[in-house]
């Protein structure tokens, strides 16, 4: 099997985040940079699928050469190889597009994403990808099987799940149950010897305007101290008077 995994390079989710001072950008001083969490699950997903029936895993990921970290990273975990799409990833459909253009031109059997990256959790480049590709998808994916070019695929829906079947290639859009948080692998130091020598491609962007742009960004107000009561009707009167919530 052909599998690619579309890597998103996110901020640790432990990480301060600040803007610049036009509140436009993010400051990335003093940011750790990891895998996104629901890509993980994918990639961990397509060594399970290569393992059961061979193949190549590729990584890809839009992004500058500060990402080349994290690719190496997938790499070490098990990936074959990784391409690097040398784009400023500035909105969804710019990203889905330059990712559409470089699958549309190679035979991926199986697209593999994050349901969405918790940057901005906005669950839009996985969609996008699949209907630019025009192919099958399923979002929120939590269980997947292969048997030769058809597929199996449970997502999670309101209030349940929901089966589907179809052909390969497909979109799928992983998140924990995919594979399970203890089956995550963790590189270890032949993984990341070996991941120095593994092929990382360049290639240049193919789509050079982006359709929307950020105007700001604004930190959430911050909360106010916590307010401590001894009695019930102290707290009734608070909640009436002050909260407005009564």
């Amino acid at each position: 099997m052909n599998l690619l995994v579309c890597i998103s390079h996110v901020p640790d989710t432990t990480a301060k985040i600040n803007f610049d001072a036009a509140g436009t950008a993010l400051d990335a001083t003093g940011v750790q940079f990891v895998i996104n969490p629901y890509d993980e699950f994918s990639l961990t997903k397509a060594l399970h699928l290569k393992e059961a029936h061979g193949g190549t895993i590729t990584v890809l990921n839009v992004g500058g050469p500060e990402t080349e970290p994290t690719l190496r990273k997938a790499l070490a975990i098990g990936a074959d190889q990784a391409i690097r799409i040398n784009a400023t990833p500035t909105d969804a459909i710019t990203v889905a597009k330059e990712l559409k253009n470089h699958i549309a031109a190679n035979a991926y059997d199986l697209i593999l994403c994050g349901q969405e990256s918790i940057d901005y959790n906005g669950q839009q480049v996985p969609a996008m990808l699949a209907a630019l590709l025009n192919l099958p998808f399923v979002n929120a994916c939590v269980d997947l099987t292969i048997d030769g070019s058809a597929a199996t695929a449970t997502g999670e829906i309101d209030g349940g799940h929901s089966t589907y079947a179809g052909a390969l290639p497909m979109v799928i859009g992983g998140k924990k149950g995919l594979v399970e948080e203890k089956d995550l692998r963790i590189p270890n130091m032949r993984g990341i010897m070996t991941a120095r020598s593994k092929p990382l491609q360049v290639l240049e962007a193919t789509e050079n305007d982006a359709a929307t742009r950020a105007a700001k960004f604004v930190k959430p107000a911050a909360k106010s101290a916590v307010k401590l009561v001894d009695s019930v009707d102290e707290l009734v009167h608070l909640l009436h008077n002050e909260a407005k919530a009564i």
